[in-house]
Parts: structure tokens; sequence; C-alpha cells
């Protein structure tokens, strides 16, 4: 049976904070439909300090911002978009459509259609999330959504440039400096300036994901996120050090960040434990990684892999790393998981930045039903189906009117016997 050597709060504390998030979120959205732009602006007024003539970025505007990126940080950006851009589009590639004749004369088929409109929410209160540009605009362009905007708050009292510059570089159609629940309920809501989308997608704050939570249905989500979430699986083939420095790397996301180690070795668990202590005298996030780990951050220790596989999928955690002898059997074993790092090499920063996986995962367990975003999530699998015969729309009527009729539905049924007399059926008169 596993043993914790440290917890974090219990689910009963995150609930209430979470209720508090709840109705927050659902006068701000009702605020905005009510009102649309006007309520939009006080709200980025109240929040940000920010009430500019117009919140979309004009040409003139975004070269400006590109004019004021350093040329190296313009060559990481653009790298960093081919690798997103390589990776989704063989992703894309994999998916086909088909059409298959089922029985004579019988045709189904299916195509995978882009959403027309997306509207890609870039975070940028803490940190400026310059790589959340490429993850989501990137990868809809790739899929061939025909409307892409973005909206991520000011930053000190402005546009971000390297903000902007990924949105624009990744083929934005209209960029917003705009943040919060406000620009997720103008993109989704619509309001005299801003056109409605029909899916949303990006990262974001609590409230930014309980906005989404919120407006799903009415328009699609990519996925319900949460708090960034960092599990590390690791036995003594590593040390306190690196597994130390991979839980403080995605705790200083935010003070409710989980950061777990579940390990086999109680000897390098408490190691772990000692060099977060010392790591948090040194690392200038100290103060947001320290909480996190403080309140949210866990060691468990378990006597087999075969329990930590138990364990990490009982955790459905975003993130997982494992740095273990033999990371491929979790590769093989584990099945609720955001994204996988393995090996000692890799690591959740290479993910969130640059490697070319999308880093907007499934937390909050979300990952025992859903996967992240990816190339995939833009597309709508629709089928069709035409009949070639009178033979096969009789066959199919005559199966179709008694299976309607064992259900009760008369109407249905009537639907395939006018078929079944004016192309013939078997039994037909």
């Amino acid at each position: 049976m596993p043993s914790y050597l440290k917890r974090g709060q219990d689910a009963s504390t995150v609930a209430a904070v979470d209720a508090r998030t709840r109705l927050t979120v659902e006068n701000i959205l009702a605020d905005v439909e009510a009102r649309g732009d006007a309520a939009v602006r006080e709200l980025s007024e109240k929040f940000d300090n920010w009430s500019p003539e117009s919140f979309r970025l004009s040409e003139q505007d975004i070269e400006k911002a590109l004019s004021a990126v350093a040329p190296r940080d313009l060559e990481d950006i653009r790298f960093a978009q081919a690798q997103v851009r390589n990776f989704a589009q063989h992703q894309r590639d994999s998916i086909r459509d088909i059409e298959v004749e089922t029985l004579p004369g019988v045709v189904l088929g299916h195509r995978n259609i882009p959403v027309n409109a997306v509207g890609c929410y870039v975070p940028g209160g803490k940190y400026p999330m310059v790589a959340s540009a490429h993850m989501s605009v990137v990868t809809a362009r790739v899929a061939g959504v025909k409307r892409v905007i973005a909206c991520a708050p000011p930053f000190h009292g402005g546009p971000h440039p390297a903000i902007v510059a990924a949105m624009h570089l990744g083929g934005a159609d209209e960029i917003y400096v705009l943040g919060g629940v406000q620009a997720v309920a103008a993109m989704a809501l619509g309001t005299g300036t801003i056109a409605p989308v029909d899916m949303l997608v990006g990262p974001g704050n609590a409230f930014v994901a309980e906005a989404k939570r919120q407006l799903f249905g009415r328009v699609g989500i990519d996925l319900f996120a949460g708090p960034t979430e960092t599990l590390i699986i690791a036995d003594e083939s590593v040390d306190g050090e690196i597994c130390a420095t991979d839980l403080l790397g995605q705790a200083e996301h935010g003070p409710t960040s989980p950061a777990v180690l579940l390990t086999t070795s109680e000897k390098l668990a408490r190691a772990t434990m000692a060099e977060v202590e010392r790591q948090l005298l040194r690392l200038p996030t100290a103060e947001l990684a320290g909480k996190a780990w403080a309140d949210y951050g866990e060691v468990i220790v378990c006597e087999s892999d075969e329990e930590m596989v138990r364990e990490a999928d009982r955790i459905a955690s975003e993130h997982v790393q494992v740095m273990t002898s033999d990371p491929d059997y979790f590769l093989n074993n584990m099945t609720n998981y955001g994204a996988l790092f393995l090996g000692p090499r890799t690591n959740v920063a290479f993910g969130d930045k640059v490697i070319g996986t999308n880093h907007t995962l499934p937390t909050k367990k979300a990952a025992r039903y859903t996967g992240g975003l990816w190339v995939g999530k833009f597309l709508k699998t629709c089928t069709y189906q035409r009949i070639l015969t009178d033979e096969a729309s009789g066959l199919v009527g005559e199966y179709c009117s008694r299976l309607c009729m064992l259900e009760g539905f008369a109407g249905h049924a009537e639907q395939a016997n006018i078929r079944v007399r004016r192309y013939g059926g078997r039994n037909a008169a």
C-alpha cells in the first residue's frame, strides 16, 4: 500500500474555492451577454486597468510589436512554431476521410471538417505565456480553421510584444489585447465589435477555466483545464536534485499547482524533499513555487512499479515525468495522463515551450477520459450516407420499419415504408 511522506490540501478546501470562483464567473458572463462592449470595457478597466480606444490591434500596432522583439527571440519563436506545426501536420495527415460500401448499393462515409471560427486565449498575467500562442493558433491553422482570433491580457500597461509576435507569426486573423473572463466571454458570446466564435481553446487561470466550463455547450472548448499539475515517477536511477528541479519547475506556475513525487525509494523521496527546500532558497520564483509545494505538494512511496502505475492512473496528472530504469514500462501500462515525458533527458518544460507536442492538457483527473489539445480537436467528424439502388433502399427499409415499430415510432416506420412501397422490397406488393 502506498505511504505518504507529504500530503496536499484536502478536497473540501479545494471545492470551497471552486464554488466562489463559479459565482464570480456567472456574474461576469451575464454582464457581458447583457451589455456587450460596454461590459467588456468596464471589466477590463476594473481588472487590468486597460481601456484603449480599440482592444483589437491594427496592422501598424502589430508591426510595432514585432519591431520591439529581439531578433534572437523572433528566431526562437519561429523555431518553436516550426516544431509545433510539423507535429500537428503529421497528426492531421493521419486523420482520413472514409467512404465504404457496407452493403450492395449502400454507401457510408465521414468527412473531417474544420471548425469555422476559433478563439484562442493566451495567458499573460503572472507570466507572458508566449508558447500558448503556438499551441492554439498554429494548431488551429494546420487543422484548416478559417477564422482564428486570439486574446491576451495587457502586460505592464500594453500588449506584450513577444505574445503579439507569436500570435501573428502563428497565423491569427485578429489579435486583441484583452484578458480574463471578459476576453473569453467576448469571443464566445460576441459583442458589437467582436464576432462570436464556435470554439474556445487555450489555458488560463481558475476564472478563465471556469468561464470555459460555463460556456461549454454554447461553444465548443478544447478541455476543462485547471492549475498546472506535475507528477514525477522516479526510482534510484536518478537523484533528488533532478526530481526537485522538475517538481519546482512546474510548481512555479502558481500557488495552487499540484506537484507530486511517486517513487519506490524512500531514500530518494527524502532526498528530494530536502533538495526542494534547498532550491527554494535560491529560486527566483520561490514565492509561488514554495506556496504550491507547501499546500499542494505530495510525496508518495510505493512498493513496486506496478503499484506506481496504479497510483499514477488514480492521480491522472496533466504532466507525468518518468525517470526510472524502465520508462517504457509506464508508457506501455499507464492509461491516465495528459502527456508523458520519458527518461531524464526530456522534461515538462520541453513540452511546454518548444519540442512540438501540445502543452494544453487535461487537469483535475480529466485525463481519465480525454487527451490534450491537438489538431483533431479542431475537426468535426461528420457522417453521411447514400443509397444507390432501389433494391438497397427496399432492403434497408424493411428492417428499419420493423425496428421502428418495435420501439413504437410509427412516424419513423412510415419513413421506411414509403421507400419500400416506391422502390420495392422483398415483400412489397
